[in-house]
């Protein structure tokens, strides 16, 4: 079989992708690994920047994403006894981010994939990218038990920090940079309303805290925890009461308890892979670069490179600019750097490093004071959480 753009793992990345190149005339195939089922069932990010919704809404995918998501005009960050709400809307000249689950853009994106009879394997097993470097790659995997090979001009990988398509790139020819923090969050979802209407990210001495939703009706709580612990060791009980000393009082009188649907613990990590290209192959997502989820950056650093691969394949396929394809992992690095950085800084400023470190603990307050009783300060984070400009491929 062929293809013009063969793309590896169906999350919400390697799908827009496939939406916004099939929109274009640009014939694709995705493989993925596991079941549309397990895809579905994974739980993760749910603030969207202002560039994502943007994006969606150019995909045509946004029609439930606009009567369902919440916008949000503004979050508040509470420590040394003071909520400080950051202005998102007054400070960025009208921007905000949008609560609506990944779940949720992966569902439509699967919908809209299916309504337009696009191909999409799932299951596929053993996917391996072959002649990268070559006028003529391709794909080989397994599905249904026979295997099969994918004739492609392009390779998109977007299957994650351990799937294969990173590991492709000749250990000599790529350089990597990790910084592990030795904490976790530990997540709880639950059908009740939300403490606030608004995001609450709370720097409290027994650790970090965050507020958050999927609807007006589904609450999203996490609490600092030891990168070492198991949800196992978390009653609900235990988890409300734990939540509620790290809260601001009026939120922590409004809390609403109830019996969780989803408890887990996640790592926090910040991982960059460069350079994002080898040859004919583009790397997408996490397969490039995680961030700690902290600033709510995840999904919309991976939206950022489909951003810069969709420039770039419709520029090759409707311009022939293939020379264009050797400035796309500086381009997208430019973006992933500043990412990087802002996510690196919120968990930083708002965590609890040690027991005994005053001086981390000094800083941190010392810089939260500073930043949030300034303008500047304050734009400076409304900017980055909204969202930075996509950077463009220089032509």
């Amino acid at each position: 079989m062929k293809t013009q753009v063969a793309i590896i793992g169906a999350g919400p990345s390697g799908l827009l992708l496939g939406q916004l190149l099939a929109r274009s005339g640009i014939d694709n195939v995705i493989l993925e690994r596991r079941s549309g089922e397990y895809v579905l069932g994974r739980i993760r990010a749910g603030v969207l920047e202002q560039g994502t919704v943007d994006l969606l809404r150019e995909a045509g995918v946004s029609e439930n994403m606009d009567a369902h998501g919440l916008p949000h005009d503004g979050f508040d960050i509470a420590f040394d006894g003071r909520r400080v709400r950051i202005d998102l809307k007054g400070l960025t000249g009208g921007k905000h981010v949008t609560v609506y689950g990944q779940t949720e853009v992966t569902r439509d994106l699967m919908n809209a994939r299916e309504a337009i009879g696009a191909t999409t394997y799932y299951e596929a097993t053993d996917a391996q990218p072959h002649a990268l470097e070559s006028d003529a790659p391709y794909v080989t995997f397994t599905f249904e038990g026979e295997e099969h090979r994918l004739d492609c001009d392009y390779v998109a990988g977007c299957d994650g920090f351990h799937g294969v398509s990173r590991g492709c790139i000749p250990a000599e020819r790529v350089r990597t940079f990790e910084r592990e923090y030795p904490i976790g969050w530990l997540g709880v979802m639950a059908d009740t309303p939300p403490v606030a209407e608004e995001l609450i990210y709370a720097n409290h001495e027994r650790g970090f805290a965050m507020c958050s939703m999927r609807s007006p009706t589904r609450s999203r709580y996490y609490i600092q925890v030891p990168d070492t612990e198991s949800p196992d060791n978390w009653s609900d009980d235990a988890f409300w009461a734990e939540l509620k000393r790290r809260l601001p009082t009026d939120a922590a009188d409004a809390l609403v308890t109830g019996d969780s649907i989803d408890k887990s613990v996640a790592p926090l990590r910040s991982f960059v892979a460069e350079p994002m290209q080898h040859g004919r192959m583009l790397l997408l997502g996490d397969a490039a670069h995680i961030v700690p989820p902290t600033g709510a950056k995840g999904l919309n650093l991976a939206i950022s490179d489909v951003h810069t691969a969709y420039r770039l394949f419709d520029k090759i396929y409707h311009e022939n600019r293939t020379d264009l394809i050797e400035r796309y992992s500086q381009t997208c690095l430019k973006r992933v750097w500043k990412t990087e950085r802002f996510s690196w800084w919120m968990t930083s400023t708002l965590h609890k490093f040690s027991e005994d470190d005053d001086f981390n603990a000094r800083i941190q307050r010392a810089e939260l004071d500073y930043y949030t009783r300034s303008t500047a300060g304050l734009t400076t984070i409304a900017e980055n959480y909204v969202g930075l400009p996509f950077e463009t491929l220089e032509t």
